[in-house]
């Protein structure tokens, strides 16, 4: 029985993107995620809210209504170069306050800088942390093996259009393909390119082969599929999430409800 994964709807292909900082302009960027029905998740160091250039504290549960809050610790240190109580203190502090303003469990974060140790990644997971985005580029469509080392597809100026043209047109029926945008909506507005996030929203919002998923989303989904227990002869599959899955069974798409036993052979 030839069984391949699927994402949400029987698709194949997934779009999730994240921003840092919090800064003034995510207003803009989330204007635009909307209008095109984009998901996004924004990673904020809540230190900063309210102060000059960030969003305010009171801002933060509707500006970002539909997407996804993560943290970026508390004030965005370099995580590899201070004490582990600070780095306990900066992740646990950030959560905390960040939840009292959205309403929902923070489980995802982006490292400041871009930097992060063993150690780090290490106690990421006793601190409530289930992924964590680094810097580091790919530059491919693979479903990362660790969410806590989280390597994107790209930053949105390294030749965005080109990739999400090769993303597009990509046609492998037995691989899932996850594509992971990132950046700062400063950048925009610092070097006077929002025509670039715009006419990208234009592409990708075109097609309906594509999931557009924020980061918890997709780690949801990926330990989901992973947590599927199948029969010896595979004819037979338990989904013990809660959420429903999708697979591929001989061509035919099927939804796996969470839950449920399957007999994939009828």
């Amino acid at each position: 029985m030839n069984i391949c994964y699927l994402f949400p709807g029987g698709r194949l292909k997934a779009l999730t993107m994240s921003y840092d900082d919090g800064q003034v302009y995510d207003r803009k960027l989330v204007s635009l995620f909307n209008e095109y029905g984009i998901k996004g998740t924004f990673f904020l160091n809540s230190a900063n809210l309210g102060k000059d250039i960030f969003v305010l504290p009171d801002e933060v549960s509707q500006l970002y209504r539909g997407h996804e809050v993560g943290i970026h610790a508390k004030t965005h240190p370099f995580l590899d170069s201070i004490p582990l109580e600070s780095i306990i203190e900066e992740i646990i502090e950030d959560r905390k306050y960040l939840e009292t303003l959205v309403g929902y469990p923070i489980k995802g974060m982006s490292y400041p800088y871009g930097v992060y140790n063993e150690e780090v990644v290490k106690i990421l997971s006793a601190l409530g942390i289930e992924y964590s985005r680094t810097v580091n580029s790919t530059y491919s469509f693979n479903i990362p093996t660790n969410f806590l080392v989280w390597n994107p597809t790209c930053h949105h100026k390294q030749d965005l259009l080109e990739i999400t043209k090769r993303f597009l047109e990509a046609e492998n029926r037995n691989h899932l393909q996850l594509m992971y945008v990132w950046g700062h909506s400063f950048e925009f507005e610092r070097e006077n390119n929002w025509k670039l996030i715009e006419d990208f929203f234009k592409m990708v919002s075109k097609t309906t082969s594509v999931w557009f998923a924020t980061n918890i989303e997709v780690v949801r989904y990926i330990k989901a599929l992973r947590m599927l227990e199948f029969s010896v002869k595979r004819d037979i599959v338990y989904n013990p999430s809660a959420i429903s899955v999708w697979l591929s069974v001989n061509g035919r798409t099927v939804e796996v409800k969470g839950g449920e036993i399957v007999t994939l052979s009828s």
